[in-house]
This record gives structure tokens, sequence and C-alpha cells, in this order.
């Protein structure tokens, strides 16, 4: 080979190693530090889920309320003969 070849493989492997390399890297290292943040449509996806689970439970309080009531007014019913599984 040459001695222009050689010089050449140099400053390219100079630059891939020095130049190329650190900035892919902090390239990388920036883009996964901006994923662990939340992005504002994130943000606006857990409010809407959080205030849909708020009213899911108060719906459900509400519905145990009313079938503790009812269940409170109704008349007892006598408990059922128990059956034997096994034949005596």
């Amino acid at each position: 080979m040459d001695e222009a070849a050689l010089v050449l493989i140099a400053i390219t492997s100079v630059l891939a190693l020095f130049v190329i390399l650190p900035g892919m890297i902090l390239h990388y290292i920036t883009m996964w530090r901006k994923q662990k943040t939340l992005q504002p449509d994130d943000e606006r996806m857990l409010e809407d889920l959080w205030r849909s689970a708020k009213a899911m439970e108060r719906r459900i309080e509400s519905l145990e309320a009313l079938l503790e009531k009812s269940e409170a007014d109704a008349p007892r019913r006598p408990p059922r003969p128990s059956r034997s599984t096994l034949e005596d």
C-alpha cells in the first residue's frame, strides 16, 4: 500500500473513534433521557384514566349502597336445607 492510503485509513479511524462514536453514544443517551419523561399526550391519557377510575369507583360505591339497602329492607328467607353429596 502506498503512503496516501495509510494516511487516509489513519484519519478515518481517528475520526471514527474520537468523533463519530462519542457522537452516536451522546445522541442515544439524550434520546434515552427524553423517553424517561412523560410526554404531554401521556400525561393527558393518564389524567383521563384517573378520572374514569374515580367515576367507576363512585358508581360501584353507590351500587353497593343500593344493594345493602335492598338487603336490609327485604324479608329474610329461611335457609335452604343442606343436601348431602354423599349417599348414606
